[in-house]
């Protein structure tokens, strides 16, 4: 799959999620089969950057090529002057975000909100494209609400206007996360355009990825909330799509090992009180649906210092392997 210079290794891009897809979570799923994963949204106020939460958005040492960041605002000049910050940081693709729903967001005419108004997504879309010699690509939802589903028209502005791909979440801003994700909307963009399409949404399966390319005719997919605490779910879809059979499940011990190198990779990227807390939802992410996961929560929210929290983190997951074994030598 190409993106303007950049022959991708796939067509799965891992989404990106605020509070998500930091450093340590974009390469840890690029590592396990992602082909492309976008940095956490940044917004285009350049006033704000100077933070530590700003400054770790931007980081991108030792990150594969390409580079991407996504920026959101509502205002062409200041999308056009954090466009050109960052590709003067070494950004390789800008990525514009249109996408999210969050009210924090939309009420200041950024994200998913900026598709009521598409007069100003033009000014938006054609200012930051002539404004930096990289890719340009725009992430967005199906419309406003079901009664507005304006993304076709969308779609089709910012290729005459040079974006070079799209991904589209199979839901309005209207419903959120709630609901299913429809995909007839990203299968008529698929039609209607001749740049790459990423379809998104509820993806959370091999059998799911294999359902909605051929549903929809995209050109790739891209994973977001089942990647939480699964992040060999681009391995699994990868060697589905490849092979036509299901690989097998991650063993305990995998996941033990991948969770702390996470964790430990976290609490680098932070520091350590930060990065207790963040690697916290991660943890409770890579527990969800297993045996004892509530009192393991528990355990792992007292934990205070990083020693604790991985030794806490590394317990558990040896209790799960052993329980494992004494069931299968019984069984045998």
């Amino acid at each position: 799959m190409q993106l303007g210079p950049y022959k991708l290794v796939n067509n799965l891009a891992l989404a990106p999620m605020a509070g998500v897809t930091d450093l340590p979570f974009r390469l840890l799923c690029r590592r396990m089969g992602a082909g492309i994963a976008a940095g956490e949204m940044l917004t285009s106020d350049v006033r704000l950057w100077n933070t530590a939460k700003s400054r770790r958005r931007m980081d991108h040492s030792g990150e594969s090529e390409p580079r991407i960041v996504q920026i959101a605002g509502g205002d062409p000049a200041m999308m056009v002057e954090a466009a050109q910050r960052n590709v003067d940081a070494g950004a390789q693709i800008i990525d514009i975000n249109m996408g999210c729903p969050a009210k924090k967001v939309c009420n200041k005419a950024a994200g998913s909100a900026l598709m009521k108004d598409e007069q100003l997504v033009r000014e938006i879309l054609d200012a930051v494209v002539k404004s930096v010699k990289v890719p340009v690509t725009l992430k967005m939802r199906t419309g406003w609400d079901r009664d507005h589903r304006n993304s076709v028209a969308i779609a089709r502005m910012a290729e005459d206007i040079g974006v070079q791909a799209l991904a589209i979440h199979g839901r309005t801003r209207a419903c959120m996360y709630e609901g299913n994700a429809e995909y007839a909307t990203i299968a008529e963009i698929a039609t209607r355009v001749g740049i790459p399409v990423y379809a998104n949404g509820d993806i959370d399966s091999p059998r799911k990825a294999k359902f909605v390319l051929e549903q929809t005719g995209a050109a790739g997919l891209m994973i977001g909330r089942s990647a939480q605490g699964r992040p060999w779910i681009f391995r699994e879809i990868n060697f589905f799509l490849e092979t036509g059979r299901s690989c097998e499940e991650p063993s305990l011990v995998e996941v033990r090992d991948i969770m702390l190198v996470h964790l430990r990779d976290l609490h680098v990227f932070y520091g350590e009180e930060a990065g207790v807390r963040v690697a916290r939802k991660h943890i409770d992410w890579y527990a969800k649906g297993r045996a004892q996961a509530h009192e393991f929560r528990h355990a792992v929210m007292q934990a205070t210092d990083s020693q604790t929290q991985l030794e806490r983190a590394r317990d558990y997951f040896d209790a799960l392997v052993e329980s494992h074994d004494a069931v299968l030598d019984s069984v045998a």
